[in-house]
């Protein structure tokens, strides 16, 4: 007897939605519907589109406003899925949709670790070392329900954000990719997330990349890697104007004696810091165009002057 293959609702966006969708279907999975977003004319969009992938592979999609609508439920139990996966869709599901069938989520840390919003962002921010993927059962409770697959992957020293969201995608990938045949089958194992480990983090919003420049230089430096573009970036103000760090390494030696903030030094740019180290600024943005040392020399003696 010829055994039909899972039927999987999905609700996917982002380059791990695109990379996991793509694992499903390589792995003989019927995608019955996706449910993504529509991009926003507000948002960077530098990443992969799940609308586009579903629209090559014709995949039948929605792109609802609200995840809670009735509307949406009646669509998804119309489909009959035995599965539901979750692959960094942006707003949480209710329980009516979760009772639907069994629902697996794709989180970017290493579970119970950076539990919640942006984890990439956070686990970077706190210097972390080493961060990954986990897909887990889908609760009501966010990022809680038993884990089935994690892969790790390290954060070097000078990493940005950016940089390990590119290894977090294939971690992601490869999470789905070796657990996939025992998760259709039935017999995936469950690990419990014990959720009194780690920490639940909300998301982050363009005004916490302000720095403070009395921080530590790596603190600040946390902060870039962090934030750093395609992200909104990590800024200060002088005057009237904001100026974002595009590119900056950290000082290891020390830097001459100077207040807290922005400085040019020997035509080159630095930021500062409390500790009496510095960021060494290779690329300094300023409405979205390079400002050279020589302009914001010329930019930080007029604000004294003034």
């Amino acid at each position: 007897m010829i055994q039909q293959p899972k039927r999987a609702v999905v609700f996917a966006y982002h380059n791990v939605g695109v990379r996991c969708l793509k694992v499903l279907l390589a792995g003989g999975v019927d995608v019955a519907l996706v449910i993504t977003h529509q991009d926003s004319a507000t948002e960077n969009i530098w990443f992969e589109s799940v609308q586009s992938l579903c629209e090559i592979e014709g995949i039948p999609f929605v792109t609802p406003d609200d995840a809670k609508a009735p509307e949406l439920l009646a669509r998804i139990r119309a489909a009959q899925p035995d599965l539901m996966f979750s692959f960094y869709f942006r707003h949480m599901l209710p329980q009516a949709i979760l009772d639907v069938a069994p629902a697996y989520n794709m989180h970017g840390s290493l579970l119970p670790e950076y539990r919640g919003r942006a984890p990439t962002n956070w686990a970077v921010l706190h210097g972390a070392t080493q961060t990954g993927a986990s897909l887990h059962e889908m609760t009501i409770k966010p990022d809680a329900g038993a884990i089935l697959s994690q892969q790790a992957v390290p954060i070097l020293p000078d990493d940005t954000a950016f940089e390990v969201f590119g290894k977090v995608t294939v971690a992601a990938e490869l999470a789905l990719y070796e657990v996939l045949p025992q998760l259709l089958a039935g017999t995936a194992p469950r690990t419990p997330n014990d959720l009194s480990k780690g920490g639940y983090f909300g998301g982050r919003k363009p005004e916490d990349g302000r720095i403070d420049w009395s921080k530590p230089a790596q603190e600040v430096y946390n902060l870039h890697r962090a934030v750093a573009p395609p992200y909104p970036g990590a800024f200060t103000d002088i005057g009237p104007r904001r100026y974002v760090i595009e590119r900056a390494r950290l000082v290891r030696g020390t830097v001459p004696d100077l207040p807290p903030g922005l400085a040019v030094v020997d035509n080159a740019i630095f930021g500062v810091c409390g500790d009496g180290r510095a960021l060494a600024i290779h690329s300094l943005l300023a409405d979205g165009l390079r400002v050279s040392a020589a302009e914001l020399k010329a930019q930080l003696t007029e604000h004294r002057v003034e």
